[in-house]
């Protein structure tokens, strides 16, 4: 068991988009990242079309995970409406799918939610104008109010949030500015900083930079698999 003075090696990766049709075996990675790693987390799109039969898929591959692994769901694991599907396969290997809950492993609480989009600072959408609008508002309202719910809920003095849309501008950098709404919300920082955690990792923005902060200055990773890491692999290396 680590100690509450010994740091808890995490790796994280993000944006894994398995298909059916191109099914690149990921287990090789996944004995890698259990040797080299206490925990796995991963941070949503682990489907391509949210189809059950991909979660069966990354299921296959999990059994070669000596580790524990978290994470959340992505938008893309929402595209053919099988989500509770691919929750229920995902959790029949033991990993951890967190929709607005949190756990505790090794002394380090996990709090988990996909998150939503709809912009950062003074430009973030606001709900004024037609219902379509403000349904949209409303979905990242919930979704931070989920965040905190499960943010209230950890004991820990370590925690990771994990989240798919990203929290802080910084880590989109490099993305066509045009889709910069659709990667994230400020209201996820704005909710993560009424609390301390010790680090924050989200995918969803393939051409993103790495590392960031939030306003409150808490660490931000974009880990999703495409992103330029220390390691020099897809996974990143967190130590908290």
């Amino acid at each position: 068991m680590t100690d509450a003075f010994t740091p808890l090696r995490i790796a994280a990766m993000g944006d894994l988009h398995i298909r059916e049709d191109n099914a690149a075996s990921y287990r090789e990675l996944f004995g890698e990242i259990s040797r080299e790693a206490d925990v796995f987390v991963l941070t949503g799109d682990l489907t391509d079309l949210g189809l059950a039969r991909e979660a069966e898929l990354l299921a296959h591959d999990l059994k070669a995970c000596s580790i524990p692994v978290v994470g959340v769901l992505g938008n893309h694991d929402y595209e053919s409406g099988e989500q509770e599907e691919v929750k229920r396969i995902l959790r029949d290997t033991g990993m951890h799918v967190l929709d607005g809950q949190s756990c505790e492993i090794d002394g380090v609480g996990f709090v988990g939610v996909k998150g939503f989009a709809g912009g950062f600072g003074r430009r973030m959408l606001g709900s004024f104008g037609e219902p379509a609008i403000k349904q949209f508002v409303h979905e990242v309202m919930n979704e931070t109010l989920r965040l905190e719910n499960a943010m209230r809920q950890v004991r820990s003095k370590r925690s990771l949030v994990i989240l798919h849309y990203a929290p802080i501008v910084e880590t989109i950098e490099s993305e066509p500015l045009e889709i910069y709404p659709f990667l994230g919300s400020s209201r996820l920082a704005e909710t993560i900083d009424r609390f301390t955690v010790t680090a924050i990792v989200h995918g969803h923005a393939h051409r993103g930079r790495y590392e960031g902060r939030t306003p409150g200055g808490q660490r931000v990773y974009n880990v999703a698999r495409h992103i330029e890491k220390p390691t020099g692999k897809p996974y990143a290396i967190i130590e908290i």
